[in-house]
């Protein structure tokens, strides 16, 4: 896939920040996402007609589940998207949501056993995928899934990946991202540079 495609987060009160943050930073630095969070113009869910992935992170989430127009527009996406995700606790919603049902799916440890309630497989892996279903299992999972996610949606390796460090990662991968840095690198550069001659200037070795 390489035109845009729309995610949709659906942030709710009591929701973890990082379960959407997380995934969010790495999803937005593939080529199909433009970059820009933003807090001051959310969309309302049931404004969204459709989307290509939908991500529902977790958090506090009783009140999410009994939250009906939440659930039912969660849902609704869901059941169009081409991916349906989510991040710890997440997978109760769209478990309440009733889009779970004999599917295998990840949740945070201390609530996976809540998932058969909702007809779901609990599956104590940090990702789990089950068709376009894709799960994580906890806060930290989130970026694990999320390049899980980015390598369905792009070229993108899929984890685990062996390019932790310059000195390990393939060729390959090492070119593409220093040509993606090389713009911001120099201005870092200048900045730093001109900073460094002026504490020369005001603190004389």
């Amino acid at each position: 896939m390489t035109a845009p495609i729309t995610i949709v987060f659906p942030v709710f009160p009591g929701v973890t920040q990082l379960d959407f943050t997380g995934p969010y930073q790495v999803l937005v630095r593939t080529p199909v996402s433009s970059s820009g969070l933003t807090f001051s113009e959310l969309a309302r869910l049931e404004d969204v007609e459709r989307c290509d992935v939908i991500c529902v992170p977790g958090g506090n989430v009783v009140e999410a589940m009994l939250n009906k127009p939440l659930v039912a527009n969660i849902r609704r996406l869901a059941l169009g998207a081409r991916y349906v995700t989510s991040v710890c606790t997440g997978s109760l919603i769209l478990g309440a949501a009733g889009v779970l049902h004999g599917k295998r799916s990840a949740c945070h440890w201390a609530y996976r056993d809540l998932l058969p309630i909702f007809g779901a497989i609990p599956d104590p892996a940090r990702v789990v995928r089950d068709g376009n279903f894709i799960s994580g299992g906890g806060v930290t999972a989130g970026i694990d899934f999320a390049l899980t996610l980015a390598a369905e949606l792009t070229d993108a390796p899929a984890p685990p990946l062996e390019a932790g460090r310059p000195d390990i990662a393939p060729g390959e991968v090492l070119s593409r991202v220093q040509e993606r840095y090389a713009g911001m690198l120099a201005p870092h550069r200048a900045v730093a540079e001109q900073i460094a001659a002026a504490n020369r200037r005001d603190t004389p070795l």
